[in-house]
């Protein structure tokens, strides 16, 4: 909702310039790039700093799209930015991609052979017990770093 009152405020002012420069003052040329300019700014605004600041504090609008081939998993805010959490078969990976502000540092973390959808095709399938999930992780990148979130 609050991105539609954002457009509508932008649109009624880029009119209203139209009108009172162009029409009231006679000077169309002057009222059309001042206009310009306007929606340059409200969309350099909107797509660098607000969608999703409105989306993710006041309900705001924005979609995105699952690429073709993969299976969506999950999806998580990170301070302002948007993690969403793909699975693609093809090539058995998790891929975690950010949408941050006007996507411009785009993060990207890949997981492979990861194979979430291991337990609804194979019932038999071990599962990690909770002492597992209690360890730190081993891992090459781990150095030492204890990765349990108490």
């Amino acid at each position: 909702m609050i991105t539609y009152l954002y457009w509508a405020f932008a649109i009624g002012l880029v009119i209203a310039v139209i009108v009172v420069v162009g029409v009231k003052m006679d000077n169309l040329k002057a009222a059309l790039a001042v206009a310009a300019g306007l929606l340059l700014i409200f969309w350099s605004t909107y797509y660098f700093y607000l969608e999703q600041v409105f989306v993710k504090r006041w309900g705001g609008v924005m979609s995105i799209s699952v690429p073709e081939g993969q299976y969506h998993i999950t999806t998580t805010w990170k301070e302002d930015n948007l993690w969403v959490e793909n699975y693609d078969p093809k090539t058995n990976k998790c891929i975690f991609s950010e949408y941050s502000k006007g996507n411009l540092l785009q993060g990207r973390v890949t997981i492979k052979n990861c194979n979430p959808l291991i337990l609804l095709h194979d019932p038999n399938a071990p599962r990690p017990t909770r002492a597992d999930a209690s360890r730190p992780a081993k891992s090459e990148g781990n150095q030492g770093i204890d990765t349990r979130s108490d």
